[in-house]
């Protein structure tokens, strides 16, 4: 089972990250969910509302395990070859985990005039429910 990440289809920023992890997850860990998609959304218990505050990692396997905003960012990261001894020593320096969570909020506020609105949401490559070896 994977794990489902629900990013703005609309956000440059967001669908960069979004293809970036595409490319190299291959769909093998992680399938992908546009926050437009409402009607996949409701599939999953998540409401516009909740898409407000960022982007969310849900666990296909536990899906009441969920992750939203710079905890998502930092558990994707985690599941990651390597990437659990990148978070870990990122936990470790005192103030940096805050720092990366207001961070995190700036840019999840202002994503739109930092990095630009795309003109229409990007659909990937591997989708929620998408099976792929």
């Amino acid at each position: 089972m994977k794990y489902h990440v629900i990013y703005d289809g609309n956000c440059n920023l967001c669908t960069n990250f979004t293809q970036l992890l595409e490319q190299f997850d291959r769909g093998k860990l992680f399938d992908y969910i546009p926050m437009q998609d409402r009607e996949k959304l409701a599939e999953l218990g998540i409401t516009a509302q909740d898409c407000e505050m960022g982007m969310i990692l849900i666990d296909g396997r536990q899906p009441s395990r969920r992750w939203q905003g710079s905890d998502a960012a930092e558990e994707i990261t985690n599941l990651l070859p390597l990437g659990d001894a990148l978070i870990a020593a990122y936990r470790a320096i005192p103030g940096v985990k805050w720092m990366g969570d207001r961070a995190y909020e700036q840019i999840r506020d202002n994503r739109y005039n930092w990095f630009g609105k795309r003109d229409s949401t990007y659909y990937p490559t591997y989708p929620f429910g998408c099976q792929k070896d």
